[in-house]
């Protein structure tokens, strides 16, 4: 197997929602999408959304919710005030601020946010990378 993630896909209880919300974050929604399957376009990666009980189905796994998956989403910043600012942006559109932003043990400044059915996003600014 390649090194190589393709499709990142999020079960979400209300489509419609979700939807809005990552449109609220100025993400556009690809041509790609069909049906249920609402796709963005990323450089080198396809974020999907689709509904959680018909992912679920696909798996063959029941959908059984908990606190914490044990998986993170990052998005980079290119300062510590973009940080900042998206972590607003997220209040005011549906997203719970988890984690507020600070200084972190490794150089840089991250803070985490939920999404409106809880997928777990750090916004990070790394002062040791360079964001292409």
């Amino acid at each position: 197997m390649e090194q190589r993630i393709t499709v990142i896909t999020l079960g979400v209880a209300d489509l419609q929602r979700s939807v809005r919300f990552y449109e609220q974050l100025g993400w556009k929604c690809s041509d790609k999408s069909v049906g249920d399957l609402i796709v963005f376009d990323m450089p080198g990666i396809l974020f999907a959304l689709y509904p959680i009980g018909e992912l679920a189905e696909d798996v063959t796994i029941p959908h059984e919710p908990s606190r914490f998956s044990g998986i993170t989403i990052a998005h980079n910043t290119h300062s510590e005030e973009e940080v900042a600012e998206i972590l607003a942006q997220v209040e005011t559109i549906g997203g719970s601020i988890v984690k507020p932003a600070q200084k972190t043990s490794w150089g840089g400044y991250s803070g985490y946010f939920a999404d409106p059915d809880g997928y777990i996003f750090e916004v990070a600014y790394n002062p040791f990378w360079k964001i292409e």
